[in-house]
């Protein structure tokens, strides 16, 4: 293309500081140095994670930075070395990359890779001196590619897919097939994949079985979907915002609960709907109540409960020892436990193959420039996934 080799200046969203609304700037793009790839966005979802990172939940976030990480765009250009993709190639950039060379990527058990910077945010939060010093809104090299201002903005998730252009490392990166509608496949880079994941890869839902979800935003919902292609027989949505009841009972949940209109704890009240508690649990808000609540809610022995929601960074959890000794599991999942680079095209295949449909879980389309809307709209509950297109 024209522009490879140049810097580009393009829109996008850079959240200055924590707790102010986005403000859109045109930004200088540099380009890709090698083993990195330059991509035109499309379009990009609006999740939770990022309303966590502009709320400053993140302590080792630097700011100013662009947000975003759910997205699908157009390979621009590439650097040297770089053999997985072309300039022209559709792609999605992912959140959590897959090296394919770390034991953890060889591991067929693990979908983490040690060159991700979820890894290196765990290991300076919980090894010694447990340090949130190291900025992780660079590259791997510890740059960044974006100026404005005569600044340097940071990068988030590796992926910044609020700006018409963006870089990213070649193993943070899918190509996918040249079919697949952009602006509809961005949800596969974290929301769907995540919830969808966590039903059939983390928790392994067998047929026959009970689940109770806990949050009804796109991850929640994804998750619905994911028990009912498993086969679950009941499939329980608890959330306050009965504005999303329907939309779940489309999708395939059973029953619907608020805990509000509950005379008892919601645990309790599982466990008295089920017999002796569901036989996987989900929570996906990201609250300590919660997360207790969807342990205790599964049955002693044999139940499964999958955390997907994110605590604010350093929060901790005073747990019952019992509700993990009687047998309960307890997980984590991160992306739905996909080998990203490795799977994500398959979920395109899938998706284009109507396996599953996750455009239901789209409820708004918005132009990028109100990406401050779509910000309140998810504040406000009354959106699922709001997609903006460049």
């Amino acid at each position: 293309m024209a522009t490879s080799g140049k810097v580009i200046r393009c829109r996008a969203a850079v959240a200055w500081a924590a707790g102010h609304p986005l403000s859109i700037e045109e930004v200088e793009v540099a380009p890709p140095k090698a083993g990195e790839v330059r991509i035109k966005l499309v379009a990009t979802g609006i999740c939770r994670t990022d309303e966590h990172l502009l709320q400053g939940c993140f302590p080792n976030a630097e700011f100013p930075v662009i947000p975003g990480h759910e997205g699908a765009g157009i390979v621009e250009s590439i650097g040297e070395g770089v053999t997985s993709v072309k300039p022209g190639d559709k792609v999605i950039p992912l959140c959590h990359p897959q090296c394919g060379e770390c034991s953890f990527c060889l591991n067929p058990e693990s979908n983490y890779c040690l060159k991700s910077h979820a890894l290196v945010n765990e290991i300076q939060m919980f090894a010694p001196p447990y340090s949130f010093s190291e900025p992780q809104n660079l590259l791997p090299d510890k740059t960044t590619r974006f100026t404005c201002k005569g600044k340097q903005i940071h990068h988030y998730m590796w992926v910044s897919t609020f700006a018409e252009y963006t870089v990213v490392p070649e193993y943070a990166v899918a190509k996918i097939d040249p079919a697949a509608p952009l602006d509809k496949v961005c949800l596969l880079g974290c929301g769907f994949s995540t919830g969808y994941g966590a039903a059939i890869n983390t928790a392994k839902v067998k047929p026959g079985s009970t689940c109770a979800i806990f949050g009804l935003g796109g991850v929640g919902l994804s998750v619905v979907m994911g028990c009912k292609a498993a086969g679950a027989s009941r499939i329980i949505a608890v959330d306050i915002n009965k504005d999303k009841f329907a939309k779940a009972k489309q999708l395939g949940a059973t029953d619907c609960i608020n805990p509000r209109d509950c005379q008892k704890p919601i645990q309790e009240v599982l466990t008295e709907m089920t017999g002796q508690g569901v036989d996987y649990s989900f929570e996906a808000i990201g609250l300590k109540e919660t997360m207790i609540a969807a342990l205790a809610s599964c049955n002693m022995n044999t139940g499964i409960c999958v955390m997907i929601g994110e605590l604010d960074a350093g929060s901790k959890i005073s747990l019952d020892p019992m509700l993990l000794l009687t047998g309960r599991t307890w997980k984590g999942t991160l992306v739905g436990g996909w080998k990203t680079r490795d799977c994500m095209p398959k979920l395109v295949s899938s998706y284009l193959e109507k396996k599953f449909n996750s455009d239901l879980l789209i409820t708004h389309t918005l132009p990028f420039a109100k990406v401050n809307e779509g910000f309140e709209l998810l504040r406000a509950g009354k959106s699922i996934r709001s997609v903006l297109l460049f």
